[in-house]
């Protein structure tokens, strides 16, 4: 997920399996969800506390869906 790299060995066949284009897009969009709840004191005038609950919930949120997001190919698909 952090790494440039879009392969993944297959644990079963150690072939090399590659992220597809639309599972990169999707992945990319979790990533910008946890950040997101940072702007909750500004916009609802919500207590730091709160702010660090949601921060931490949204971000086992999405560490917990995101492999729900991944669909693999054995070629490796360009970005656009």
């Amino acid at each position: 997920m952090f790494t440039l790299d879009a392969s993944m060995r297959c644990p079963y066949c150690e072939k090399k399996q590659y992220l597809t284009t639309k599972s990169r897009r999707r992945s990319s969009l979790c990533g910008f969800v946890p950040p997101l709840t940072l702007l909750l004191p500004i916009i609802f005038d919500a207590s730091s506390l709160t702010t660090i609950i949601i921060l931490i919930g949204s971000s086992l949120l999405m560490i917990g869906i995101w492999p729900f997001f991944i669909e693999l190919s054995n070629q490796e698909e360009p970005l656009w």
